[in-house]
């Protein structure tokens, strides 16, 4: 899902990934145990994140940690903050597609591809030569000139800036990989999640998502972590004279947080972290009609991302390496509105939604719920 927004330096490993899911999948047709759902969870949260990579792919960090400290702040941070917050609205997502919880160790098995929508807004950010030191952004006339240039959502043609000193040596910036060349929903970035959930007693649900420290890169100098845990509860059997009502109606919180590190040059020290949590609060409403489910929720969203770029930088293209830190933060915090329908054939489920919000988002998704 995630392989047209990956550049050269992560495909192959995209591809691995890929390629290792669908070897699991057709083992999990043969033989359904935890230790296979496990490993798919792993898998399908993991292939997530690496559709933010390239955006942390040694060539683009370089192409933004240039000029000076303060000019890598300002290129850095227009290009990278529309990414945290979309990591932070991604991990709120995918949580439920039922109000009702999971009869006493019922479980459920989901995975869930969210589009969320980049909004116009989100394609630029506007770079100031004035407030920039040794380099300068260049006009299409080749004359210095403010102007917008794409983050890491936008356009994928690069924009021309120079150094002043040393003076009038052209480079290009960073591009953007170009949401608007999606085949499947243009402007959206897909993210996938996937969770398990098992029923507990006095009508409380637990979802979990787990991906331990895993290794990745060159000599495994890099690892991503992960983990969420939402719990979902049956309010109606509170509330008197409601509770015998021909509808499910639930109250719910999840959290997530992720953790990433990236080395892109082990010799200069050059690194990346990224760290984000995310909470909802939402309370859920269903109604099953036979095999067919319609649920919505209003909720509120509480997301925060940092991150931060390390190391020793050439920032002149001179071959003088010194040393820089830049960092970044973005929050996706906000209310929301879920609405969605769910098909249920057998153990087999099927549902799609549309969650009103900031970052609005389209998802759809698939599972095997039991009790």
């Amino acid at each position: 899902m995630l392989l047209w927004i990956a550049d050269n330096d992560f495909f192959y490993k995209l591809e691995v990934y890929q390629n290792c899911y669908l070897s699991i999948n057709k083992e999990f047709k043969n033989q359904f145990n935890m230790n296979k759902i496990r490993l798919i969870l792993h898998l399908a949260i993991v292939i997530t994140f690496f559709g933010v990579l390239p955006a942390w792919s040694q060539s683009s960090i370089n192409k933004l940690v240039v000029g000076t400290q303060q000019d890598a702040n300002t290129l850095v941070n227009g290009y990278l903050s529309p990414a945290l917050s979309v990591i932070g609205y991604g991990l709120n997502q995918g949580w439920y597609n039922t109000a009702q919880p999971h009869k006493v160790l019922g479980f459920d098995l989901t995975a869930t591809f969210n589009f969320i929508k980049v909004p116009t807004s989100a394609l630029t950010y506007y770079v100031d030569n004035s407030k920039l030191n040794n380099i300068e952004l260049l006009g299409s006339s080749g004359a210095p000139q403010s102007g917008y240039v794409p983050t890491v959502f936008g356009s994928d043609v690069a924009p021309t800036y120079r150094y002043k000193n040393p003076p009038n040596t052209q480079f290009s910036g960073a591009p953007g990989v170009n949401l608007s060349k999606v085949p499947v929903i243009s402007n959206s970035l897909p993210v996938p999640i996937a969770q398990v959930g098992i029923g507990l007693p006095k009508g409380f649900e637990l979802k979990v998502r787990f991906v331990p420290a895993i290794k990745f890169g060159d000599n495994s100098a890099s690892s991503f972590n992960l983990f969420g845990v939402g719990v979902m509860n049956d309010v109606k059997q509170y509330i008197p004279g409601v509770k015998t009502l021909p509808f499910d109606l639930s109250a719910f919180v999840g959290y997530t947080k992720m953790d990433m590190n990236v080395t892109f040059d082990a010799s200069h020290s050059q690194k990346g972290t990224l760290s984000s949590s995310a909470t909802t609060i939402q309370g859920i409403i269903s109604k099953k009609f036979a095999v067919l489910t319609a649920y919505a929720a209003l909720g509120y969203n509480i997301a925060n991302t940092k991150s931060s770029v390390t190391g020793n930088y050439d920032l002149t293209g001179l071959g003088t390496y010194v040393p820089i830190q830049v960092n970044l933060s973005g929050a996706a915090t906000g209310p929301r509105a879920t609405f969605g329908l769910r098909l249920k054939l057998a153990v087999f489920t099927f549902h799609g939604e549309y969650t009103a919000q900031k970052y609005s988002s389209l998802a759809l998704g698939f599972g095997i719920a039991v009790r």
